[in-house]
């Protein structure tokens, strides 16, 4: 399959990162899988591969004769349960996530459809406003309430766990792990330490089960096919914690776009699922207040989940101490 065809390769602001992709079996091997599953679909590939790595992944585009292109996708070991996940979820919450075509656990592998245009795509076409973020928001925390009853069956798939009352146990992990912080941050943040807890308690007594929290929702990461349609992809990032975590990076997307005042509506349009919980409004804005700080924690820890090959040149480190440093930092909502 490789020698038929021209690659391309993309690999945007990590040249020197090394991925699996170097290895010349490892490329035998993944693009003979990604053959053999479109063979046994009846589907050939003869169009030239565009590939895109990263440090936390290996993504082929792959066109096929008589329909749209598709993706093989080679995850990490520590983010190999993401094929197993998106399977799951296909049957979970069918209709909000991509179907795959073929998946390969042991070795982090997925074959995935298209999902059509990226709703980062739709956005730079100035067609849409708040109200689309509003309704992808509204859609997404309505899949998560259904997803309560999987989330044991979703951490047993490999899905790392950062459940509420844990995290500060995750906390102390990672500030103990992390060679990039200085000594003043270092010490703020144990400072924090106890005030931290409370935070978690906090949030835990409101009583929001923790479930899937996808913890890099941003506009790269869901499609648009249709109107007042969304699918959510690219799991590997994902934690089982509160679901109120997920708020954060779609709304600071958001308020990149639009300005801070869109924050409010942002908030009241993820949360308006939740309503029939009984809970009042300003405990459950109080508790969004609380998740979004506390998901600096999920996103410290998704940066040790890249190719061990890459920990030399990787930001894994950095990028870790940057979101731990973020705990310092007051919600803006």
């Amino acid at each position: 399959m490789e020698g038929e065809r021209s690659i391309v390769v993309d690999r945007g602001r990590y040249p020197d990162a090394v991925t699996p992709w170097e290895r010349r079996a490892w490329r035998a091997a993944a693009l003979g899988w990604v053959r053999d599953r479109l063979a046994a679909r009846g589907l050939g590939a003869p169009g030239d591969l565009e590939v895109r790595l990263r440090p936390w992944s290996v993504l082929v585009r792959v066109a096929v004769d008589g329909q749209g292109p598709v993706w093989f996708k080679a995850s990490p070991p520590a983010g190999a349960f993401e094929g197993p996940l998106t399977g799951a979820l296909a049957r979970w919450v069918p209709g909000h996530v991509l179907e795959p075509l073929a998946l390969d656990a042991g070795r982090g592998w997925s074959l995935l459809p298209d999902g059509g245009p990226l709703f980062r795509d739709v956005l730079a076409r100035g067609a849409l406003g708040p109200p689309a973020w509003e309704e992808l928001l509204r859609q997404y925390a309505s899949m998560q309430r259904a997803l309560v009853p999987h989330a044991r069956e979703v951490e047993r798939l490999g899905v790392p766990a950062a459940r509420t009352l844990a995290l500060p146990e995750l906390f102390d992990r990672l500030l103990a792990d992390d060679r990039e912080l200085g000594a003043d941050d270092r010490g703020r943040l144990h400072a924090l330490r106890p005030r931290l807890g409370d935070w978690c308690a906090e949030l835990a007594a409101v009583g929001i089960e923790d479930t899937l929290d996808h913890a890099d929702l941003h506009d790269g990461q869901l499609f648009h096919p249709a109107p007042g349609r969304y699918t959510f992809f690219d799991w590997g990032d994902a934690t089982v914690s509160h679901p109120f975590c997920s708020l954060r990076v779609p709304a600071e997307r958001a308020r990149d776009r639009y300005g801070p005042e869109v924050l409010p509506r942002l908030r009241d349009a993820y949360l308006e699922p939740w309503t029939d919980t009984g809970r009042p409004a300003t405990q459950l804005r109080r508790a969004a207040r609380l998740a979004w700080r506390l998901s600096s924690l999920g996103r410290a820890c998704a940066w040790g989940r890249l190719f061990p090959t890459a920990a030399g040149a990787s930001p894994g480190g950095v990028r870790a101490s940057y979101w731990l440093r973020d705990l310092l930092d007051a919600p803006p909502i």
